[in-house]
C-alpha cells in the first residue's frame, strides 16, 4: 500500500496531519536552515551567554532544551516565543504546499499541522476564523482555523488547524515541555471532565466539549501523518494518540484508521515502530520525498 492508495480510498474520511517536513522539502530560508532544532540553537546562541552547543546535547529532549534556555536566558525581558515566530517571517509556500492544500480543499478534508507558520493557510486566505469568538484565547486558539468558508463540522469540512500554536499569536507557540504539559492538561479537561459533555461518556458525539476544536478531528477522522517524526519529543501528540486508541477500545464501532507515511531515508527506531503500532498506526514507506509531497497530490 502507498500514500496514493490511501488518499484514493473512498471508504476513508481522511484528515492530513502535517509536520515541518513539508517546509524542509525543496526549500531553504535565507539563513539556510528551517528546522526547529537549528532555530532553537540559534536562540541559545543569542540568549544563553554561551555558544558551546552546535547540536542539542545528548540526554535532553528538544522541548526540555527550550525550557532550559528559558530558565537560563540572560534577560527576563526576552520573549523567546516571539523571536521564534520572527525567524519564520520569510517562509513562503512552494508548489507542493499549494497542491496538497488544493487536494484537501477539493476533498473536504481537514488539515491539522504541528507547524506554527501560516505557509499552508496562505494558499487559501490570510483571515483566521474563530469557531466561537466568545471562547477565543490567543494562548490556546484551538477553535481557530483558516478556510475560505465557515466550518460547521470540523471533521467533515476543509480547514487548516494548528495544533501547537499559530505564528500570529506568539503566546500560543508550544515549544517547551512545560508548554506541552499545559496542552495535555487542557485537552484532558475537554476529553475526560464533565458528564455527558465529555468525550468518553459516549453520548452527544457532535456536542462534546471539544467539538468546536481540532481535537474533534483527531477522534473522528482517519488520520494521515506526514512530514513529522512522532518521536519522543512529540509528547502532546503521542499522548493524544494513546487517548485516541483507548477511546476506540471503549467504542470499537467508532474506530478510525491512521497511517504514518515516511521514506526509506528516514530512520524509525524500534521504539517508534512499537509505539506507532500500539496506537493503531499503519506504517507506509515511500521511496522518496517526491512520493510524499509531489506525485500523489498531482495525480489524485
Amino acid at each position: 500500500m502507498n500514500l496514493i492508495d490511501i488518499i484514493e480510498d473512498k471508504s476513508l474520511q481522511p484528515a492530513l496531519i502535517i509536520g515541518n517536513g513539508i517546509n524542509r522539502f525543496n526549500a531553504k530560508t535565507k539563513d539556510g536552515n528551517n528546522t526547529w532544532d537549528s532555530m532553537l540553537l540559534e536562540l541559545w546562541k543569542r540568549h544563553s551567554g554561551t555558544s558551546n552547543h552546535i547540536s542539542t546535547p545528548e540526554g535532553i529532549s528538544l522541548t526540555e532544551f527550550y525550557d532550559a534556555l528559558d530558565l537560563m536566558k540572560e534577560s527576563t525581558s526576552v520573549n523567546l516565543q516571539k523571536e521564534f515566530c520572527e525567524m519564520m517571517s520569510d517562509w513562503s509556500p512552494k508548489s507542493h504546499h499549494k497542491n496538497i492544500t488544493l487536494w484537501a480543499k477539493n476533498n473536504s478534508s481537514p488539515i491539522l499541522t504541528t507547524n506554527f507558520e501560516e505557509t499552508l493557510a496562505s494558499n487559501i486566505t490570510e483571515n483566521i476564523t474563530h469557531f466561537d469568538s466568545r471562547k477565543f484565547t490567543d494562548f490556546y486558539p484551538w477553535g481557530s482555523y483558516f478556510s475560505n468558508s465557515q466550518v460547521h463540522n470540523p471533521s467533515a469540512e476543509f480547514a487548516i488547524w494548528h495544533i501547537n500554536g499559530i505564528q500570529r499569536y506568539s503566546r500560543s507557540i508550544r515549544l517547551g515541555l512545560s508548554h506541552y504539559m499545559g496542552s495535555v492538561e487542557r485537552a484532558r479537561a475537554l476529553i475526560h471532565k464533565g458528564n455527558e459533555a465529555r468525550l468518553f461518556s459516549g453520548k452527544n458525539v457532535n456536542e462534546w466539549s471539544g467539538y468546536q476544536t481540532w481535537l474533534h478531528i483527531i477522534f473522528n477522522n482517519d488520520l494521515i501523518f506526514m512530514g513529522l517524526g512522532l518521536d519522543t519529543t512529540e509528547v502532546f501528540l503521542r499522548w493524544l494518540l494513546i487517548e485516541r486508541a483507548k477511546y476506540f477500545n471503549h467504542f470499537p464501532d467508532r474506530r478510525k484508521k491512521a497511517y504514518f507515511v515516511y521514506t526509506n531515508s528516514d530512520s524509525l527506531s524500534k521504539g517508534q515502530k512499537l509505539f506507532l503500532k500500539s496506537v493503531g498506526m499503519g506504517l507506509i514507506e515511500e521511496q522518496s520525498y517526491e512520493d510524499l509531497y509531489v506525485t500523489p497530490w498531482v495525480l489524485s
